[in-house]
């Protein structure tokens, strides 16, 4: 009687044994894991951030050139560049060098316009393109 007690005591306490390894192993994990969902909360917090600043970044407003020449109504390279990159058509350095890629630009706004697509400014293009010097549509 007494060996069958201490049987069924031992089984008894290794049951009691492994149960309270299980729950340990158990909150050992959910600790783990509640330590996992802090760091991606903190990184996706980091990535929320970094989003919202390259949002503001992206509100740029439009870049103001001198005034034309109001005497001869013409514009120089560096107002037509400003308004093709505030009318969309533009992306490159203002640099006041008229270049394949600021004619390239005009044609395109031209085209877009209804205006002759030969990558010149004359009166009529010159005309559309005031409308965008000094604001930003696209």
């Amino acid at each position: 009687m007494v060996r069958k007690a201490a049987g069924c005591g031992l089984i008894l306490g290794m049951l009691v044994l492994s149960g309270c390894a299980t729950v340990s192993k158990n909150e050992l994990s959910n600790q783990e894991l509640r330590n996992k969902i802090s760091l991606l909360e903190a990184q996706l917090s980091e990535k929320d951030n970094e989003i919202n600043s390259l949002k503001e970044m992206a509100k740029i407003e439009p870049v103001v050139m001198e005034e034309v020449d109001q005497n001869s109504g013409r514009l120089n390279v560096k107002q037509i560049q400003t308004a093709l990159t505030n009318a969309g058509y533009f992306d490159g350095v203002i640099d006041g060098k008229m270049g394949k890629k600021t004619r390239r630009a005009i044609r395109a706004f031209q085209k877009a316009n209804n205006l002759q697509v030969d990558g010149q400014v004359g009166k009529n293009t010159a005309a559309a393109l005031m409308e965008y010097l000094n604001k930003k549509v696209k």
